[in-house]
């Protein structure tokens, strides 16, 4: 039972990682290292709570906190998560510009982009498990079954998804979901400071070979991305539009309420399908149905023509800061001492990540976009496969500052379809992995890998044939005026 003791507790263990956030957030603004990786203020905050915490120091903590504060952190990810996922679906195909809906000439680039990070995302689980098969093999290793599975939801998830990463094996019955959720949160911060700082010196190299569309030499990333900030309040940026009078409602309030109202929702229809007695339904993590009924009530909005109401803007400013929380606290309790008898696997596994994303991001995004864009697509996936939307969001502004290509226009699309697709693949992803051995979790990832590859190579080919036979008339046409 919820009692005023425990929200009191959980309100002053939330304090503690506001503090550590605005203290990221500080050293971020004023340490050159930090902003040279552009580590975020919750993956900085989150590590000084670690390394200062008794996670590492113990007795001799300096800061000290009760041990039921380091629990409620290990708890907060895989429950802000179901929020964050939930708002996913909120605001899609709303207040769609002229220019957002102009040509069906961007539908080949956005199934492009969908196909290759979802292809990206199999692929870093299918290495995760084969690392796995390996070192159990080697019998000096005795690794949980599902090792591997964190190496997808690191890079290609971020932190925020790393951190649910518990929630879903506890769900399933495992036992060793702690542990899972440190590598998961392990892989993802290997995941965002070696995807940007290689992706920076990409950048470099490609911009000195010619290979950047805008970018025609290397040049100084900007000062205000480097700190984090922007003094100069001319420029400051809009939040959203307050589609509700004050007096009303606070436009936040109504967002937050559709969004938590939805999370409830999601618990209501995961305990009356628990009491149907099929394990299938109890066993899936409850954010799939929030997604489920949120896309629901996103197209209910629309039909009634209520999508003025609603701002993707806003919406994202909620889910990120719940974001911002979730990773602090994940980075916070990480398990140290369980997570490094898995150290070697552990960096083997991100090191062979790194390689095989890079082949398949660049080399293969030479072949699927030949000359459109390449590398601004390229980089753009990179980043967010080896980190989040937001890391390769900030490399493609150091080499197109103005997002003058359509990189990020159709990859965002892409990304949104990705929603769309997990709740088909995630399902059957976790049926698998609540049962299923190593080499049969492998096996699955490799072959929905290649089912994305597939549709990959027919997109690619269907839209280089279309654009021949466009090309002919094309210049016909040309020739009769």
């Amino acid at each position: 039972m919820l009692t005023s003791s425990l929200l009191t507790e959980l309100l002053c263990s939330l304090s503690i990682i506001g503090g550590l956030l605005l203290l990221g957030t500080f050293l971020r603004a004023k340490v050159k290292l930090f902003q040279k990786l552009f580590l975020p203020a919750s993956v900085i905050g989150g590590f000084i709570g670690l390394l200062l915490g008794p996670m590492i120091l113990g007795d001799y903590a300096i800061l000290r906190v009760p041990e039921t504060y380091i629990n409620d952190w290990s708890l907060l990810p895989g429950t802000l998560i179901v929020p964050i996922f939930a708002a996913v679906p909120l605001g899609m195909f709303m207040n769609r510009s002229p220019k957002a809906e102009s040509g069906k000439k961007t539908a080949p680039n956005v199934l492009k982009a969908f196909a290759l990070f979802a292809a990206l995302s199999f692929m870093q689980s299918a290495i995760g498990f084969g690392t796995n098969l390996f070192f159990s093999s080697t019998g000096d290793y005795d690794l949980y079954r599902t090792f591997g599975y964190e190496l997808s939801q690191g890079f290609c998830g971020g932190h925020g998804t790393a951190g649910a990463v518990g929630k879903i094996l506890e769900g399933l019955g495992l036992d060793y979901w702690a542990t899972a959720q440190g590598v998961a949160v392990t892989t993802a911060t290997i995941g965002i400071i070696g995807g940007m700082l290689l992706g920076i010196i990409f950048i470099n190299i490609a911009a000195a070979k010619g290979k950047t569309a805008v970018l025609k030499k290397p040049g100084d990333i900007p000062a205000e991305m480097s700190r984090g900030y922007v003094a100069d309040t001319s420029r400051h940026a809009s939040m959203g539009r307050e589609t509700f009078m004050p007096s009303t409602i606070e436009t936040i309030s109504l967002h937050l309420a559709i969004i938590l109202g939805v999370c409830g929702a999601a618990y209501g229809l995961l305990d009356l399908l628990a009491k149907t007695g099929i394990s299938a339904f109890s066993s899936m993590p409850v954010w799939i149905y929030a997604m489920v009924i949120m896309f629901g009530v996103n197209h209910l909005i629309i039909k009634l023509g209520l999508d003025w109401a609603i701002d993707t803007k806003v919406k994202s400013r909620i889910s990120g800061a719940m974001s911002d929380f979730a990773i602090t606290a994940a980075i916070a309790s990480l398990p140290v001492e369980a997570v490094m008898e898995y150290a070697v696997p552990i960096l083997v596994m991100c090191a062979i990540g790194f390689v095989l994303t890079y082949i398949f991001v660049f080399k293969l995004g030479d072949i699927v976009y030949k000359g459109d864009y390449a590398f601004e697509r390229s980089i753009i996936a990179w980043g967010t496969a080896t980190g989040v939307m937001i890391t390769g969001m900030m490399l493609l502004k150091i080499c197109d500052p103005d997002y003058e290509t359509p990189a990020l226009a159709d990859f965002s699309m892409g990304f949104s379809l990705l929603s769309l697709s997990g709740l088909i693949t995630t399902p059957l992803t976790l049926a698998v992995i609540a049962s299923g051995s190593t080499m049969a979790n492998f096996l699955f990832s490799l072959a929905v890998t290649g089912v994305f590859w597939a549709i990959l190579a027919v997109v690619t080919v269907g839209s280089r044939v279309s654009a021949r036979r466009t090309a002919p008339a094309a210049e016909t046409a040309t020739l009769a005026d």
